[in-house]
């Protein structure tokens, strides 16, 4: 089946649904709920199967819980989004990484699966309105960061305001 050619005005729609998305993302892995929150519209709703209801609550909800991680690290991969006027709907696949104490060590935790989302134009804004969050696979190794140990002056990822795109480059 060929693919029909998204006009200009398509493209800026799919463009700002994208970095929606991503700013989900960037909320989740620098402990920015405000910037989380701000994807959704207000009286969205999310369902992960483990917490369905608002996603506001969601979004508090889980910040607390990726505070327990030392860090975390979320990417999106390919997207479907159809677009029917002021409305959208979209699979975005996601892989996620979390770094957890286990207790007797150190452990990487990934999850990746798929957004199904729903979204709406709202004053000229995109935000989702409705999120399905579907696990297609999880996996969890000790951790192995003797890179790191190697490359001690390596730049690194942080949260809460200390990470370099949230900071001066002096």
């Amino acid at each position: 089946m060929a693919v029909k050619p998204l006009e200009p005005a398509e493209l800026a729609d799919r463009a700002a649904i994208l970095d929606c998305v991503a700013q989900y993302m960037r909320g989740q892995d620098r402990l920015d709920g405000a910037l989380q929150k701000a994807s959704f519209h207000p009286g969205a709703t999310v369902d992960y199967g483990f917490f369905t209801g608002s996603a506001a609550d969601f979004v508090d909800f889980a910040q607390e819980l990726l505070t327990r991680y030392p860090s975390t690290w979320h990417m999106t991969g390919q997207s479907l989004i159809a677009l029917d006027g002021d409305r959208a709907t979209g699979e975005i696949y996601f892989h996620a990484w979390h770094r957890r104490d286990a207790g007797e060590g150190l452990q990487d935790l990934q999850i990746s699966g798929r957004y199904l989302d729903e979204y709406e134009r709202r004053d000229g804004a995109w935000a989702i309105t409705h999120r399905r969050e579907i696990v297609d696979w999880t996996r969890t190794d000790p951790a192995a960061d003797d890179w790191f140990d190697r490359t001690p002056k390596a730049l690194r990822g942080g949260r809460l305001g200390t990470d370099p795109s949230q900071t001066s480059r002096t």
